[in-house]
């Protein structure tokens, strides 16, 4: 009953948590932050610019051919990725037809935790491997934040293929939720582009943040606050998760206190094999994606080579309706992930070869999972699912 209590603590604590979060996406002060003097007020304008924001989210109209919105490529139903993609078909298309990028769409949920992009700590894994860039979004962390990131999707010619940010602000204006962006925004919401432009990537992000995007509600949460227990498959597979055997703890962290996201939001080269199915490798056999080290906008001059092939690890909550994975859709099941790391380097060549992860390194020796390990390892991740 006491473990009870301090994790309804806890969950009070992480709601109030995102709501100041939000208001600093919204720009709203934060000054004040009780239920009296104007708090009820600010939860107000939460609620309102995430409803305007779920409405961007959904709307098809602010792609080039009215096909194609942010929820196209990020579903709630399958975790808020993309049902249509496989490992043998891991790219999303676009608006356009027959329009592909070059990597497996990630999931939007629970990406409003990622830090803000920095390269000002170093951390080291328990098996030594030294990471120095942490957060941002896109797999890359090219983006600083969430409201950065909501901008590219509209105006890239493989996603919604917009000519310029004039024209989603147009199809904004003449939209069924203009009077609600009006309301949110003042009367003269859509006279400046550039301002109109950056408060549609605002209510994006707004959205991405809300509960119904972030829900915590999976059977793991309902265990952590003592109202379901794990089966004896799904105990080991957690107990196996967060030990020294499978090291998956290593960079899906389980700390002891805050919130859980199986994440440290950090950059490693995990050894991900390439994806021959890959729009760009059909295109171009030689094609190899570097990763942080390629995103030359925010690395620092000099740091490159030392980041190429490196990904930003992802959260593994409702990582069962996510398939395919890895940053090139390789692996189609849990399972191949689970025997990718369990084999390490020994049966499969890496797609960038340098930067290695100490935990996946080719040592001549295999992390020894059994059948029945790799099994109970898909069963404690299912219970990361929400519901």
């Amino acid at each position: 009953m006491f473990y009870f209590h301090n994790y309804c603590i806890y969950v009070a604590g992480l709601i109030m948590k995102m709501r100041l979060l939000v208001l600093l996406v919204l720009g709203v002060s934060v000054s004040s932050c009780g239920d009296s003097g104007g708090g009820a007020s600010r939860v107000d304008t939460i609620a309102a610019m995430q409803a305007l924001g779920k409405n961007i989210f959904f709307d098809t109209n602010l792609s080039s051919n009215s096909n194609q919105s942010c929820a196209s490529c990020h579903d709630p139903l399958v975790g808020f990725a993309d049902p249509r993609v496989s490992s043998a078909a891991p790219v999303s298309e676009g608006s356009e037809a027959g329009a592909f990028g070059d990597r497996n769409a990630p999931t939007a949920a629970y990406a409003f935790f990622s830090p803000f992009f920095t390269n000002t700590t170093t951390h080291t894994t328990p098996d030594g491997t030294v990471s120095n860039y942490q957060g941002g979004q896109f797999l890359d962390g090219r983006r600083i934040n969430l409201r950065e990131q909501a901008k590219d999707p509209f105006l890239n010619p493989v996603e919604m293929n917009n000519a310029d940010s004039a024209t989603v602000v147009t199809k904004v204006s003449n939209s069924s939720y203009a009077d609600d962006f009006i309301a949110m925004f003042g009367s003269g919401a859509f006279d400046d582009t550039d301002i109109a432009y950056n408060n549609i990537a605002r209510a994006i992000a707004a959205f991405e943040a809300s509960a119904e995007v972030n829900k915590f509600s999976s059977k793991f949460d309902d265990v952590q606050n003592g109202t379901a227990t794990f089966n004896d498959s799904e105990l080991r597979g957690f107990n196996l998760f967060k030990g020294t055997k499978a090291k998956c703890a290593n960079c899906h962290t389980v700390p002891d206190t805050g919130t859980i996201l199986f994440t440290n939001h950090r950059f490693y080269n995990v050894g991900t094999p390439s994806n021959g199915f890959n729009p760009a490798v059909v295109a171009n056999s030689s094609f190899i994606d570097n990763g942080l080290g390629g995103t030359t906008d925010v690395v620092v001059p000099g740091d490159e080579a030392a980041e190429v092939g490196k990904f930003r690890i992802p959260t593994l909550r409702n990582i069962a309706l996510t398939a395919p994975y890895m940053h090139n859709g390789v692996f189609q099941t849990l399972e191949d992930v689970i025997r990718h790391y369990d084999l390490k380097m020994q049966f499969a060549t890496a797609e960038v070869n340098s930067n290695i992860a100490n935990e996946v390194a080719f040592d001549d020796s295999s992390l020894g999972l059994s059948p029945e390990e790799i099994t109970d390892l898909v069963s404690f991740m299912e219970t990361l699912t929400d519901q």
